[in-house]
């Protein structure tokens, strides 16, 4: 049982602990940070309830109140961060009853997405206009980040060692800590350990500016902290100097595997390349552009029969 916790305990405070007791120092600090959050949000809406007090009706209707600010899939994940301290709470005998059986899901309707890339004509112009150094700037990290697709944290976390140029692979197995105190941590999940191939002019250009650089260490990683606007700042003002639509990094990242899916390359390859858990990920962010690619199939079919 949690430390001097009772039936009677505010269950914001019970769950609290709980966070404390269960989930510091066993999961990201990142997600550490939601599970935080979610204490925070059962707080603010039921700041009188206690454990002993939590039945079914008072679940849903916590879950109810957090859904009239929420997204439904907001509401699903704060559902499951709040069940997990539930269920250890029936198992202590604090609640007689599972009070998260049943629970319905609301929240409020989506909003429609649009993500954005750039078209190939685009993505051609601004790498033409990056100030390739001798030494390692922001101009090579966007260059990089736009011919692999990579995670703005899992760039940042290559090393020399992880090229294969004889190959014209790349190693991708961990990120970097920007949010944090810096340092290695794992990859988002275990599909996101993945080698991808590179692009010749990839090798020729790396192999020259790695020379001499310590292989363990992270090419881009400096001494001071690293932004994520830092980066999406230096390519903004390329984009303006260009005058192209203005991305992000992640923006990137959608450019790339857009310009894939345009070329043809199946679902399967573009989602293991951007180390997608599963290609129903890959299918929901790139939905519009599969839909584009649907219709164009349809042309092609019906040109084909016509032909017979």
């Amino acid at each position: 049982m949690l430390e001097d916790m009772s039936k009677d305990a505010l269950f914001y405070n019970y769950y609290a602990q709980w966070i404390e007791v269960y989930k510091k120092d066993a999961i990201r600090e990142a997600t550490m940070a939601k599970y935080r959050m979610t204490q925070k949000w059962v707080e603010k809406l039921a700041p009188e309830l206690k454990v002993c007090e939590l039945t079914r009706t008072a679940y849903q209707k916590i879950l109810n109140d957090y859904a009239k600010e929420h997204e439904r899939q907001t509401t699903l994940d704060f559902h499951h961060q709040l069940k997990g301290a539930v269920m250890d709470a029936v198992d202590e005998g604090l609640i007689e009853r599972d009070p998260t059986r049943k629970a319905i899901i609301k929240g409020k309707t989506p909003r429609e997405k649009k993500i954005k890339y750039l078209n190939q004509f685009e993505l051609h112009t601004l790498i033409a206009d990056l100030d390739i150094k001798e030494e390692p700037n922001w101009d090579w990290f966007i260059l990089l980040v736009a011919k692999t697709g990579m995670r703005f944290s899992e760039a940042l976390a290559i090393t020399p060692k992880d090229f294969d140029f004889g190959r014209q692979t790349l190693s991708i197995s961990k990120t970097w800590d920007y949010k944090g105190k810096g340092g290695f941590l794992p990859t988002k999940n275990k599909s996101s350990v993945r080698k991808i191939q590179i692009d010749w002019q990839i090798v020729v250009k790396f192999s020259e500016l790695i020379k001499g650089l310590p292989e363990d260490e992270p090419i881009f990683v400096g001494e001071e902290k690293i932004y994520n606007s830092t980066v999406n700042d230096a390519l903004t003002r390329h984009c303006k100097a260009c005058g192209i639509s203005e991305i992000s990094i992640h923006g990137l990242r959608h450019t790339h595997a857009s310009l894939l899916l345009f070329a043809g390359v199946s679902i399967a390859s573009v989602a293991r390349r951007l180390g997608h858990a599963s290609m129903t990920t890959t299918q929901k962010t790139y939905l519009h552009i599969i839909q584009e690619l649907e219709n164009k199939d349809v042309d092609l079919v019906m040109r084909t029969l016509s032909g017979l």
